[in-house]
């Protein structure tokens, strides 16, 4: 019951995404799975630091990946705090966790000279697709949206006068992102060949039978397209994002002004971007420096 009640609480309260909710209820049902294999007559609410330390490491036993296995714990963590708020419990059994250490990997981007390759010379077809996928390439690498917010770009959104267009972020915060005059013509050019086409809806980026553009077909325009001009494993949407944070910095942005651009919510998530550029110095200093 106080699994259903904790459930309802997301759902209803806290108004998770379907995905996030159903994340949860995973975790929490295989957490009381394992449970009954060592007491039949376990009940979450008695749950103590044991036996959340025994699950951590029958996972880390079973090669869960320390991300993952963080992901549980903290969906514990929010479950054992409603039980407490709501006086179903008088302590909290996760205190005395301690979570894995986890090595976050430094994300994987595009070199600057690819990128130019990619939108000086090669070759984009002359119909609607060749149009607006390069339009979709142009608009990842400008501005650093998320697919999400790319996918759900409205026409109305988009400010030709000052440059800027809005999109809709995580937890539906609204955030303005200047656009290049070289995206503008693109934008431009691309919508007039867009209005020829019959829909019912505002979004910017359709298929060829006026339907919106969706996540797959995303990720297909911009796989195809990277792997004309880089060997990374890697070539999705979010590569792009990462490609305008590091090349924005590489070049002098400041990190509070890309935080910002990128929609973040603390500077945390965008320090990384740091880090990369480090790891890129320390390959030059090997290279260039004699006693290296």
């Amino acid at each position: 019951m106080s699994i259903s009640a904790f459930i309802n609480y997301l759902t209803n309260e806290k108004r998770y995404s379907k995905h996030t909710v159903r994340s949860y209820t995973s975790d929490l049902d295989q957490f009381v799975e394992f449970a009954l294999t060592i007491d039949p007559k376990f009940n979450p609410i008695a749950s103590d630091h044991h036996i959340i330390r025994k699950w951590i490491i029958f996972l880390m036993e079973n090669k869960v990946s320390s991300r993952s296995v963080n992901r549980k714990i903290t969906t514990l963590k929010s479950f054992f705090k409603f039980l407490y708020r709501q006086g179903t419990i008088e302590r909290l059994p996760t205190d005395k966790v301690v979570m894995p250490k986890m090595k976050k990997p430094l994300p994987y981007f595009v070199d600057q000279a690819p990128m130019n390759l990619l939108f000086d010379q090669v070759h984009f077809t002359d119909t609607f697709e060749g149009l607006r996928d390069r339009t979709i390439l142009l608009s990842f690498y400008c501005t650093g949206m998320r697919l999400s917010e790319l996918v759900h770009l409205t026409i109305p959104n988009i400010d030709f006068y000052n440059g800027q267009l809005k999109v809709l972020g995580k937890r539906n915060k609204e955030r303005i992102i200047p656009f290049a005059i070289e995206l503008k013509s693109e934008l431009q050019s691309y919508l007039k060949a867009r209005n020829i086409i019959e829909c019912n809806h505002n979004y910017v980026f359709i298929t060829s039978d006026g339907k919106p553009i969706y996540d797959r077909l995303v990720y297909k325009i911009v796989n195809e397209n990277l792997s004309s001009v880089t060997t990374l494993e890697k070539k999705s949407p979010h590569i792009l994002r990462h490609t305008f944070a590091t090349q924005m910095l590489n070049n002098g942005a400041d990190i509070n002004a890309i935080k910002e651009l990128l929609g973040h919510a603390n500077l945390s998530a965008t320090q990384i971007y740091t880090h990369t550029n480090f790891e890129k110095l320390k390959v030059i200093y090997k290279q260039a420096h004699p006693r290296a």
